[in-house]
């Protein structure tokens, strides 16, 4: 387990961890801003069967995010299309309280790949501060379908070297 000196702990995620992980993204609000999740978000067997099997991945560093000892979110590296990738959640109850940053920060010295990308909607103002906040560039955007919205959107492409 990490920990740095402003109480954010990383260790990483087990299967008992995803059964909270799974309640943070049923958040609407959260699952708006997240724009790109699965199209049926509410389905908890598909949750657990898809995050079981990635925690067995040895491509995937998944890490939960603890505060004073509760879970307030998960962070990971993955790999998409042959690029590095992280993710990152954090329970709304916690935002705005420069947990994500702090979490990131943190992730970032010990998965140590470069260059790792992040991908944000186009709207999500505090996700971009985030990477920004953790030294990632806007290089670029995409369009995807976000099946939270229901409608293709735009995506900043951020990446860190």
């Amino acid at each position: 387990m990490t920990n740095n000196r402003r109480g954010i702990k990383l260790r990483p995620t087990v299967i008992a961890d995803l059964d909270t992980l799974f309640l943070f993204q049923l958040d609407k609000e959260g699952g708006y801003l997240a724009a790109f999740m699965p199209k049926d978000s509410t389905n908890k067997v598909a949750y657990l069967t898809k995050y079981t099997k990635l925690l067995n991945d040895p491509t995937v560093n998944n890490q939960t995010i603890i505060l004073d000892g509760i879970i307030v979110g998960s962070i990971a590296k993955f790999v998409m299309e042959g690029d590095t990738e992280i993710t990152y959640w954090i329970d709304k109850k916690f935002w705005g309280q420069g947990i994500a940053t702090k979490a990131l920060n943190e992730f970032l010295s010990i998965e140590t790949h470069r260059p790792i990308f992040g991908r944000v909607a186009f709207d999500n103002f505090g996700s971009q501060k985030v990477l920004e906040k953790c030294g990632f560039e806007k290089v670029g955007s995409d369009k995807g379908f976000a099946s939270a919205r229901q409608m293709e959107i735009e995506e900043f492409i951020y990446k860190l070297n």
